[in-house]
């Protein structure tokens, strides 16, 4: 193929291994996607409509969740789909689609949390200017450009990708990635490789920031009873989740260039995806069990969601009265 305008379609070649239990994993993915998107949308929602969680960290852990059902939502249903079927293939625009979706994602995610650890960092050492620093303007700001930020880093990297001229058609992975699709270019990727490189370190200029501000939580919460209860409370459930996030991104980037062609595709593919199956699912979890306010408020919706209120009618003195009775299932 000599220019990007005959690439009509791409294959999807790393379902090559998954042939003889594609029945097992389609039924692993939807069980692991209704998962998540139970627990997001548990959270979001509980979030959203309980007023005493309108505070920055609780927004912040909102947003976190609808990034995961936005990011799953560019995998799962794809990936569910061409398990049952013969040929996996994707449109090359579908393709575009689905990068832009999955890494946009996984970039507001990271983005996210280092807004979440910077609440944590002024709510502990700085308690007393917690209210005017993060205000309800600065918080709305902070939100706006944790989403914005990535989705134009990430519409640059397209923009770039979109114009490379390719001598292929396979793709080596179970979705579309954007270095997979930079190696099927015969023309030059040097700018693609330039803006690789900046947005890598861009986003590890992100862990610096994470590590710095710990490095100050942990000091300052050693100094009170009040600040180490604070800290166990709000900032572990994040240390849990900005290790998993960070652990397997840094994974999937490192084994994306430099992974070693020995390593069994079975392997290779569950590495692929374990960005795009373990955030998702453990982050809410993880806040869900942790956070006494989230816990508190989901335990009580599941017990209100037990009761029924149903109105029956009674005859009392040969009129019928409307009543209602709560019965509990």
């Amino acid at each position: 193929m000599s220019n990007t305008s005959s690439v009509v379609v791409l294959s999807l070649s790393g379902f090559s291994s998954t042939v003889n239990y594609r029945l097992t994993l389609f039924s692993l993915t939807l069980l692991c996607y209704l998962l998540i998107v139970v627990v997001n949308v548990s959270i979001t929602l509980t979030i959203i409509l309980d007023e005493n969680l309108h505070e920055p960290m609780y927004i912040f852990l909102c947003n976190l969740c609808v990034n995961a059902l936005y990011g799953t939502a560019g995998f799962y249903p794809k990936f569910a789909y061409d398990l049952l079927s013969d040929i996996q293939v994707i449109s090359y625009a579908g393709c575009l689609l689905q990068i832009f979706t999955i890494y946009s994602y996984a970039k507001v995610d990271y983005s996210i949390l280092v807004l979440m650890a910077y609440d944590r960092y002024v709510a502990i050492c700085r308690p007393l200017e917690y209210r005017h620093v993060m205000s309800v303007r600065a918080t709305a700001l902070l939100v706006t450009l944790s989403w914005l930020v990535p989705l134009c880093c990430e519409t640059i990297v397209i923009g770039l990708t979109s114009t490379l001229t390719l001598c292929g058609s396979q793709i080596q992975k179970l979705y579309c990635e954007n270095w997979s699709i930079v190696k099927l270019a015969c023309s030059s990727t040097s700018a693609n490789n330039i803006v690789g490189l900046i947005s890598i370190s861009f986003y590890t200029a992100h862990l610096v920031f994470i590590v710095c501000s710990y490095l100050c939580l942990v000091k300052s919460a050693l100094k009170s009873r009040e600040g180490r209860r604070k800290f166990l409370q709000t900032c572990v459930p994040h240390l849990f989740c900005l290790f998993n996030v960070s652990a397997v991104l840094l994974f999937d980037v490192m084994y994306s260039r430099y992974g070693s062609a020995s390593l069994p595709k079975s392997v290779e593919n569950f590495v692929s995806i374990e960005f795009i199956i373990f955030p998702p699912t453990f982050n809410p979890v993880i806040y869900g069990l942790i956070l006494t306010k989230i816990r508190g408020r989901i335990m009580h919706l599941f017990m209100m969601s037990g009761q029924n209120l149903r109105s029956v009618w009674i005859k009392v003195d040969g009129k019928q009265i409307k009543s209602n009775i709560i019965t509990f299932n």
